[in-house]
């Protein structure tokens, strides 16, 4: 059974007012003791295969600036993917990238269905409660990272910004992007829908017809605080403009 010390999710500033909720479904590499560090190297578990780093940083400086609440995965990815449904090969995957996980290998039903519970279950009931009763007028933001190099391959994106079949939001923000001409920000990239990226938004946002969008940030850009606060104040660039137009029903095609 689970330590009850061990936390599988987190809730910031739940009471907070404004109108972002914002979700960050990688934001920790922790490995519970009871699945014996999926038998990782030291490297392989601090990598970007086990969580997103920076992400959860990111999400801080934005609930200050927004006064959102933020719901945040306290275990790795590796364990449990909570942007993943139980149904996903990927919400348990045993290689991420070309990193084996061989505490993946051959997970019986049962041992699935612990994972399920003690994981994706806790986050999702955890988003549920933050939403419930705030209406239509919230929108969703999940906050993620990448690596800038996947497979050997340089990603020149900086900023991506993803959308499932919702795209007022990351219309309204894309709009925004010239305010940012240093950056290179693309729409799904480093990926998209097809990638199977967007549960969240799908299970939380669409679900509820809220306005929604799924924030990545190249890593390399939020490796220390400096860089945070920088990314920080540059997606605030984007996205405070973007809520206003949002509310005010003026979103343009970018």
């Amino acid at each position: 059974m689970p330590n009850q010390a061990e936390k599988a999710v987190e809730t910031l500033n739940p009471k907070g007012l404004g109108p972002v909720v914002i979700l960050c479904e990688h934001a920790s590499n922790h490995i519970p003791a009871r699945y014996h560090a999926l038998d990782l190297s030291d490297e392989d578990r601090q990598s970007h295969a086990a969580w997103d780093p920076g992400a959860r940083e990111m999400c801080l400086l934005l609930s200050k600036a927004l006064d959102a609440p933020v719901v945040a995965s306290c275990v790795s990815r590796l364990v449990y993917d909570c942007n993943r449904p139980p149904d996903s090969p990927d919400a348990m995957t045993a290689r991420s990238e070309t990193i084996d996980i061989p505490g993946n290998r051959g997970l019986s039903d049962a041992e699935r269905q612990e994972r399920v519970n003690s994981v994706y279950h806790p986050f999702r009931e955890a988003v549920d409660s933050v939403l419930e009763g705030r209406g239509s007028s919230s929108v969703l933001v999940t906050m993620h990272s990448f690596t800038p190099v996947y497979f050997g391959k340089p990603r020149a994106v900086e900023i991506g910004i993803l959308n499932d079949e919702d795209a007022r939001l990351a219309d309204a923000m894309l709009a925004q992007a010239p305010a940012l001409p240093h950056r290179r920000i693309e729409r799904n990239e480093p990926y998209g829908p097809a990638d199977g990226v967007t549960h969240s938004l799908i299970k939380h946002g669409l679900s509820r017809g809220l306005a929604n969008v799924m924030l990545e940030i190249r890593n390399d850009l939020i490796r220390d605080a400096v860089g945070v606060e920088t990314m920080a104040q540059e997606v605030l660039t984007l996205l405070v403009p973007a809520l206003t137009a949002l509310h005010t029903g003026q979103v343009q095609d970018a």
